[in-house]
């Protein structure tokens, strides 16, 4: 399966429409769909959620894009659960990256590339990890 997982914080810029990553957002979902599948997994979708009052306004949002919401392998699982554990041995204090690692492993395990800004964390922990972000991807 040829796809590319979307971190939350892409989609946040377009239903926020953030003045700074907006436009980049938008060109690089636009840019990936041609030629790709785009995917949301449930932690995605419950990080997005929090900027909706109601379901049905997440789901018609999601609705307007190129975008398939599949849930997380078992095999991701485990592997976020082990490279949390290795965070948390290199003192690792702050415990709201685990959704982070149930991302980067859900990439990982299904052959995704990643779209998002946030590449710092994903580059230590899942270095094979093909990352999509603003240094590689310079629209104009």
């Amino acid at each position: 399966m040829k796809g590319v997982l979307i971190d939350s914080c892409i989609l946040l810029d377009l239903f926020t429409d953030d003045p700074v990553w907006a436009d980049w957002s938008e060109a690089v979902l636009n840019k990936y769909s041609q030629t790709n599948t785009l995917y949301i997994n449930s932690i995605i979708y419950t990080e997005i959620s929090i900027g909706f009052n109601k379901i049905e306004e997440i789901d018609q949002a999601i609705l307007k894009l190129p975008i398939k919401i599949i849930e997380i392998p078992r095999e991701a699982l485990f592997l976020a659960g082990k490279i949390f554990r290795k965070y948390k041995k290199n003192t690792g204090i702050k415990n709201s990256t685990l959704p982070d690692f149930f991302i980067g492993s859900h990439a990982i395990v299904s052959q995704f590339n990643l779209i998002t800004r946030d590449s710092a964390k994903y580059k230590t922990y899942f270095p094979s990890l093909k990352l999509i972000h603003p240094d590689t991807e310079v629209f104009e």
